[in-house]
């Protein structure tokens, strides 16, 4: 049951937090923190482990659902979070991811134990020889950290290739580190499980006491399809007088 019940609280807070990883993001961090998540461990996982599986389909669902019922996500081109000012003849200096364009899907992709998001987008540069109007795609793969200090997975997004269609080879010189920078200063890093939310304080009366558990470790691996995460509960026990009472539910 436990297991159950993690699996769907870290569905919802995992997928969401890709979604706003891959459109959102906040600005990226001269270093991030915490370690790269490890693979599960060959001999077997500690008892205390739930396992959280989210397959290829599920990111993908919510992707198209932000594609056909929300605005295409967008920002500005470059390190900050203001919007520059309209040039003259509407070019407004923004990327703007599509569902689909230059051939590809934006969609994420588990392959070869990777996860990996090729990303359509279309924009433009106000740049010294005028307003350069763009539009190609990127591949990029993600990387999963653990950090232990907060008990979070962080992601980071690293753009591998920028491919634009039809610019002239000086004017793409120019574009793809401006792109490449943009992609992934606006969305690294991102916090997409908070071990706070799923750690677990629950009143059993017939004990007087609380059962508490806090996460220890977290683990992953791309297999079969789907993510899959082990996170590790450290569990104890505290008796009613010294046990911290259980959060209320939000409204």
């Amino acid at each position: 049951m436990l297991k159950t019940i993690v699996g769907i609280i870290g569905g919802f807070i995992i997928g969401g937090g890709v979604t706003y990883l891959l459109f959102v993001g906040t600005p990226k961090s001269a270093q991030l923190p915490g370690t790269l998540i490890q693979p599960p461990d060959q001999n077997g996982m500690p008892a205390g482990t739930a396992e959280i599986v989210l397959r290829q389909d599920f990111f993908n669902e919510v992707l198209g659902t932000i594609f056909r019922d929300m605005n295409p996500p967008n920002f500005p081109l470059g390190g900050t979070s203001q919007t520059p000012p309209a040039a003259p003849g509407g070019c407004d200096g923004r990327i703007t991811i599509l569902h689909d364009g230059s051939g590809v899907q934006t969609a994420v992709r588990f392959e070869n134990n990777r996860l990996g998001a090729p990303l359509a987008f279309s924009g433009s540069y106000d740049s010294p020889f005028g307003c350069l109007q763009f539009s190609g795609w990127a591949q990029s793969n993600f990387e999963m950290r653990y950090d232990a200090a907060t008990q979070s997975v962080l992601g980071q997004v690293n753009v591998e290739t920028v491919n634009l269609d039809g610019v002239n080879p000086v004017f793409s010189s120019l574009l793809t580190p401006i792109v490449q920078s943009t992609l992934n200063t606006r969305v690294n890093p991102v916090r997409i499980l908070d071990g706070r939310q799923v750690a677990i304080n629950m009143p059993i009366a017939a004990t007087g006491g609380n059962l508490q558990a806090k996460v220890s470790d977290v683990r992953g691996e791309v297999k079969d399809n789907s993510l899959n995460l082990y996170v590790i509960y450290q569990f104890g026990g505290v008796k009613s007088a010294d046990a911290v009472p259980a959060a209320m539910p939000q409204p």
